[in-house]
């Protein structure tokens, strides 16, 4: 029996070839693992009426983490445009596989790691190396949403909040509310999990990202929250940025910053500008972590106009096997897969287009897993 079972769920698109690439680097590694593979993504939303179907929560529940590729998505309308014929008039409604997976088995961690390695001329500096801890199961992806907005939630936003006055001219057909939800609980996790983390790699800083001088409520939480741990943790300085001006300012001096923490929407915008600094998508990994499981994908999307030409970098989905067997406690194997694209990167002569170059997805991870 295999030490590890391994559900892989490629997905859409290149989801499918970057996994094929990983899967090249982690076979080379020999990890003694058995790979399920399951179905997720757009084919089964159009034909079953639901992108992770049943059959494929049974099979994570049954593993110990998943490799995850990336599926295509699409707004409401579009999404009910694109099922079969005959379940067009279900009442079926998209709601994204990922964001499921992350609720459903409570993965309150994202953590996307954005460093800058010696070869990569895309880099934006030689010396950032950021981690975002993005809390990653609450905030405006919880999926409490109205349109149009019932009486009854009318009545009560009317009754509880005088800042509804300025809409009491809308028609509530006319008026689509999104919830921004966040509980002191989430609050307190992810900004420990940061500073473990922190603690843990001998990182010198952590700053929360939100902004509460404006969302009051909701960023003030999760900074009161901050404010109480990083008192946990005198040897690790805390500092404290709204989210426009730490943009600015990482674009100004990335190479300040260590660990940012931060809220779902925060961090899912702030880790897309971190991951740009140091190559943009095709380096961009992330884990996707709770107390028992985790979910590991490159954070790119299915990048339909690139399918079937194996044409993108697979080094954001290979990192993304690195992040997993960290988190499975291999770090032996997982060094080494970064040590092996550092040696790639710097040859400088299998490169995809990305990086000036002419090499496939494939021969990329084939280069990778040689010099294992």
């Amino acid at each position: 029996m295999a030490k590890y079972k391994i559900a892989v769920l490629p997905g859409d698109g290149v989801g499918k070839e970057v996994v094929e690439a990983a899967k090249i680097v982690l076979d080379a590694l020999k990890l003694d693992a058995e790979y399920i593979y399951g179905d997720i993504g757009w084919e089964f939303w159009k034909h079953e009426g639901n992108a992770l179907p049943e059959r494929t929560i049974q099979l994570l529940k049954e593993t110990d983490c998943c490799l995850f590729g990336a599926i295509t998505s699409m707004p409401k309308e579009e999404a009910v445009a694109e099922l079969d014929k005959e379940l067009q008039d279900k009442g079926l409604i998209y709601f994204s596989p990922i964001v499921k997976m992350r609720q459903m088995f409570d993965l309150y961690v994202n953590l996307r790691p954005c460093k800058a390695y010696p070869g990569n001329p895309l880099n934006y500096r030689e010396d950032i190396d950021i981690v975002v801890f993005r809390e990653n199961t609450e905030d405006l992806y919880s999926g409490v949403e109205f349109h149009p907005v019932p009486d009854e939630v009318r009545q009560a936003l009317d009754k509880h909040s005088p800042a509804m006055k300025k809409f009491a001219g809308a028609a509530s057909s006319d008026m689509a509310i999104s919830l921004r939800i966040i509980t002191r609980k989430s609050a307190q996790r992810i900004t420990r999990a940061a500073f473990e983390y922190a603690k843990k790699t001998g990182r010198k800083s952590v700053t929360l990202v939100e902004k509460p001088n404006v969302i009051r409520e909701t960023s003030g939480l999760m900074l009161r929250e901050a404010r109480k741990i990083a008192k946990e943790y005198p040897g690790i300085a805390f500092w404290e940025a709204n989210i426009d001006a730490m943009c600015m300012w990482l674009v100004k001096n990335p190479q300040d910053y260590s660990v940012l923490c931060t809220s779902n929407m925060f961090g899912d915008i702030v880790s897309d500008l971190a991951g740009q600094l140091v190559g943009g998508l095709g380096f961009a990994a992330s884990a996707n972590t709770g107390d028992k499981y985790g979910v590991f994908e490159p954070v790119h999307g299915s990048a339909p106009k690139y399918t079937g030409m194996y044409k993108v970098n697979p080094i954001a989905t290979i990192f993304t096997s690195k992040l997993m067997l960290d988190w499975l406690g291999e770090t032996e194997k997982a060094t080494r897969i970064e040590q092996a694209v550092i040696k790639v990167l710097q040859e400088g002569k299998v490169r995809t287009y990305d990086l000036g170059g002419k090499a496939t997805t494939l021969e990329v991870a084939e280069a990778i897993a040689e010099k294992l």
